[in-house]
């Protein structure tokens, strides 16, 4: 386990000219583009294709596309800077916006030059495709090693069976990056990553599921029945696919903790904005402790959250590899997003409960925060791993 002084070290809390200009934009993008139809896009559950398009061509989108492949080259705190203005502005929509860099990541770290120039170049930057990261299935979601689409190697292709559940963008999605089983009997080291096309024959979409929050985003299911996969779309090598979808989550989670924190700070900003309207007994409600306490909670909490995003991001983008740091991050965020919201509801009361009122939404969109990319008990198992390692 990496020490915390060592991860900690030479840390700056200061961003860049650059990053305060990106964080700037992003601001200034949900502003216009997001928050005035959030609530739209919320109840018609609609797909945010021209709102991604729009961000792709400002580079808000696609970000981790390295330079060489016609992308930014983000850093991973710079896209957390850009993952916690959008939440701010609507989660759901920031999910879909945010999606293709997860579907893009088992390229990114584990492909050849090769597919990285089609599949990040050509497919995602140029064409300005969705991807879709599959590896959620009906009976495997945090237990990567329980997932049962086979992939049986036939010549020179692999025939891939099953289906995956829960899939961000699945609907519209062009390619996929899957994991699939090449050797059943190896557990973990039978494990590995495939790029499937979405027109492959075989390839279906199932019903687009009706969610409760982060309705913008689109989540369905997707078959795979005998579909045929040239060997040259195995990323990474055979056997190799659970460390690379390990190694995403270093790269993954700090992003997502980022939009919870997004969350949180819509839910303080919008009870800071009612509790210094709203009166009680005289005065505005946040002089009674019991608001004014609630609302400075939230404020802690937030700055507490960000702060272990902007950590996790700068492991990653330093080359640590340290599973506990991005766990405390997604947990420690999402928890807290889940507290915010409820506790902005309390603080409008009957209004908050209200469809009119921006903190319902937000109550339905955090909860998911604590079950994607690894649910809440699973970032504590991996803490606790990690404090425990080698004490047996």
């Amino acid at each position: 386990m990496v020490d915390i002084e060592q991860i900690t070290s030479g840390i700056n809390f200061s961003l860049t000219e650059e990053q305060l200009m990106l964080q700037k934009m992003a601001r200034e993008f949900t502003a216009k583009e997001i928050t005035p139809v959030a609530e739209e896009y919320d109840r018609e559950a609609k797909f945010p294709e021209e709102i991604f398009h729009k961000a792709r061509h400002l580079g808000l989108a696609n970000m981790n596309i390295p330079a060489e492949y016609g992308g930014v080259g983000a850093s991973v705190l710079e896209e957390c800077l850009v993952s916690e203005e959008m939440a701010y502005g609507c989660s759901g929509i920031s999910t879909s916006v945010g999606t293709n860099g997860l579907g893009a990541l088992p390229i990114l770290l584990g492909g050849s030059e090769q597919q990285k120039a089609h599949w990040m170049g050509e497919r995602l930057g140029d064409k300005g495709e969705f991807v879709s990261y599959g590896v959620t299935e009906s009976g495997a979601g945090s237990n990567v090693v329980g997932i049962e689409t086979r992939a049986e190697k036939k010549g020179g292709s692999y025939i891939i069976n099953g289906s995956k559940i829960f899939i961000t963008n699945a609907s519209h999605a062009n390619f996929f990056t899957v994991a699939a089983k090449t050797d059943p009997n190896a557990g973990h080291k039978g494990i590995t990553f495939f790029v499937v096309d979405r027109n492959a024959p075989g390839v279906s979409i199932g019903k687009k599921f009706d969610k409760v929050g982060q309705r913008a985003s689109d989540t369905a299911e997707i078959v795979f029945e005998d579909v045929e996969v040239p060997a040259e779309n195995m990323i990474g090598g055979e056997g190799k696919g659970f460390y690379l979808a390990m190694k995403v989550f270093d790269y993954s989670r700090p992003g997502v903790a980022a939009a919870a924190v997004g969350l949180q700070r819509r839910a303080l900003e919008e009870s800071v904005k009612y509790a210094s309207e709203r009166m009680a007994f005289g005065v505005p409600i946040y002089q009674h402790q019991a608001i004014g306490h609630k609302i400075a909670d939230m404020a802690i909490n937030y700055q507490a959250s960000r702060l272990l995003v902007w950590q996790a991001a700068w492991q990653a983008d330093h080359g640590i590899h340290n599973p506990a740091v991005p766990a405390y991050a997604k947990a420690f965020a999402a928890d807290m997003a889940t507290r915010a919201a409820v506790d902005a509801v309390q603080v409008l009361g009957g209004y908050g409960y209200m469809k009119e009122y921006p903190v319902e939404k937000l109550l339905r969109d955090v909860k998911i925060f604590q079950i994607y990319e690894g649910t809440s008990e699973i970032q504590r198992n991996i803490i606790v791993r990690e404090l425990f390692s080698g004490k047996k």
